[in-house]
């Protein structure tokens, strides 16, 4: 509890700016990259020097850590490719299902990952994504849809971004915005028939999905 509430204290001076993210989450200096995860093709033998050593599917999944522990894989990952979306997802997913702000091993707080994202990528859609879908599993409803609202702004052409607005705003019962993403989600192939449900069973859905 303690050390939750050092958390808030220092992430609300952050916000307040009485403490620089960059003091608390630190610099995007390294000594390896950083690197784009959108310009994989253009780095491609970084990123598999990178993920065979550190990001293995045993820690994408959460199983075991490959060359030290778990978290410490995911901050390596994350501090030579600060928005690789995987490796967010992944951290944000181990600290929803293990109840804890910092994975164990890795350097930072699980939020201090998604803002060194955001500050390194401030136009990647899908980071902007991943830290929605972790607020949301920390009942941080509206800071949570503030995010996918940002990310669907930024890449509005993607599936799973429009999927996961379309949630948020159906949770909010605006379910005729819920339906507009939900269209252009499955207009863009997004597997997934959740939203499409939901909104069948308050009779929002006025047409086949694709």
């Amino acid at each position: 509890m303690k050390s939750m509430w050092y958390l808030g204290a220092l992430l609300a001076l952050t916000a307040a700016g009485n403490v620089s993210a960059a003091n608390f989450c630190g610099e995007l200096k390294n000594a390896y990259g950083p690197f784009d995860y959108r310009q994989r093709s253009a780095n491609a033998d970084s990123f598999l020097l990178v993920e065979s050593a550190h990001f293995t599917a045993d820690v994408e999944n959460g199983i075991r850590g490959s060359s030290s522990t778990i978290g410490g894989d995911l901050d390596y990952t994350l501090r030579a490719i600060p928005n690789h979306h995987r490796a967010l997802a992944t951290m944000g997913r181990l600290s929803a299902n293990g109840k804890v702000i910092m994975v164990p091993g890795a350097k930072y707080p699980v939020e201090c990952y998604f803002d060194r994202a955001i500050r390194f990528a401030p136009d990647d859609g899908s980071v902007r994504a991943a830290y929605g879908s972790f607020l949301y599993s920390q009942g941080k409803t509206e800071k949570a849809f503030q995010m996918f609202r940002q990310a669907a702004d930024l890449d509005p052409d993607n599936a799973a971004v429009n999927y996961n607005l379309g949630l948020a705003y159906f949770n909010k019962k605006d379910y005729d915005n819920a339906l507009i993403h939900a269209k252009k989600a499955y207009q863009q192939g997004f597997p997934l028939p959740g939203l499409k449900t939901k909104l069948l069973a308050v009779g929002k859905w006025d047409e086949p999905a694709p």
